[in-house]
């Protein structure tokens, strides 16, 4: 199942047309995706978390095409490492790094999906970002695999990670399998499983996932936020969630040199 598919279940069940997701998990990972619906959906940037955290399982010995077991196999040797020298990769390996986006990923070169040529057979240099480790902890290690829990900032992708990691051992290492635990805020244990989802699902408050002040305003300010209209910034905000007496959003707020001017307008 893509992430895709997630979303179209996810408008069936709820009856919402307008929905959308903030992190394509591959198809062969689960845990947590967050979706947006409706007017919310315009705060998909502000929700785009940061960093997220994943538990993984890696296969030692073996690599394929697309850096995890759905792929082709195309070296295959046995050698594993031990658990003190994975430690140590750990403890030494580099916080921040350029990494390769794997071949068989969404990422678009010349306006074409790096799968696309994948596909094709077709050469293409593959992308380089910055991504940062924050955090990497071994849970396990068995005869051919061991399990690590990592946290990442947006856009690193573990398959790759992966593969780095064993490239520093001189090792094949290959993604067996991957959970996402956390987004941003949102966590596993908060998460609901698609197959309970219906429409009497009650979603987060927008107050409680925002990490911003939040204002409740009388009826003449929420007319004029309403509006559009600018503010005076006299509470020295650098951003607010403006709400209703009955507590609906209305909108965010950012200042400009002095003056609350729309960010996000969430009011009807």
């Amino acid at each position: 199942m893509t992430s895709r598919d997630v979303v179209n279940i996810a408008s069936k069940k709820l009856g919402i047309k307008k929905i959308g997701h903030t992190g394509t998990l591959d198809p062969n990972a689960e845990g947590v995706l967050v979706l947006l619906t409706g007017k919310y959906t315009k705060l998909n940037d502000r929700l785009m978390a940061t960093e997220k955290e994943y538990i993984a399982t890696v296969r030692m010995g073996l690599k394929t095409t697309t850096l995890d077991m759905d792929g082709e196999v195309i070296e295959q040797d046995g050698k594993v490492a031990t658990k003190k020298e994975l430690e140590q990769l750990f403890q030494e390996f580099p916080k921040k790094y350029l990494q390769e986006v794997p071949l068989y990923s969404s990422v678009k070169v010349n306006g074409k999906k790096l799968y696309q040529y994948a596909r094709l057979n077709q050469e293409v240099s593959l992308p380089k970002k910055e991504v940062q480790i924050k955090k990497i902890e071994l849970l396990d290690v068995q005869n051919e695999t061991f399990t690590f829990k990592t946290t990442v900032s947006k856009g690193t992708y573990i398959r790759s990670l992966i593969r780095d990691f064993g490239e520093e051992l001189n090792l094949l290492f290959t993604m067996q399998d991957l959970q996402r635990t956390r987004q941003g805020i949102f966590t596993l244990e908060d998460a609901i499983r698609l197959k309970d989802l219906d429409a009497s699902y009650s979603s987060p408050l927008l107050e409680n996932v925002l990490n911003i002040p939040i204002e409740i305003v009388d009826q003449e300010k929420e007319r004029r936020i309403l509006n559009g209209q600018k503010f005076s910034n006299e509470k020295g905000y650098s951003e607010v969630l403006f709400l209703s007496q009955s507590k609906t959003p209305l909108a965010i707020y950012q200042d400009k040199n002095g003056c609350l001017c729309v960010d996000v307008m969430l009011g009807e």
